[in-house]
């Protein structure tokens, strides 16, 4: 299986399932959508209210990527579950601390 990101000029982009109220902030490594592709499955503890679930997700990925929250950004699904983001930065760096979070 392929990943759910890819290094890109700005740093890395991703393809993620978020699930909010799951019980615990944390990856759980990477499945598929329902279409095949590849996703990185997230959970946070927040539930989706006024963008709570955005910033526990944004926290978290800061955090797995020692990186700061403004960093992050999305590119889309934003009020989905399904979401692309952008973390900015240097890519190779950002993959390998990925590669190592999936793990």
């Amino acid at each position: 299986m392929s990943n759910p990101w890819r290094v890109t000029a700005e740093g890395l982009e991703i393809v993620l399932r978020l699930t909010p109220k799951g019980g615990a902030d944390r990856i759980d490594g990477v499945g598929v959508d329902v279409a095949g592709r590849p996703v990185l499955l997230v959970r946070v503890s927040v539930p989706p209210v006024d963008g709570g679930a955005n910033k526990a997700l944004i926290k978290l990925l800061a955090k797995t990527l020692k990186t700061s929250k403004s960093s992050v950004q999305f590119i889309a699904g934003e009020t989905a579950r399904l979401k692309r983001l952008r973390i900015v930065g240097d890519g190779d760096v950002l993959n390998a601390r990925m590669v190592q979070a999936v793990q």
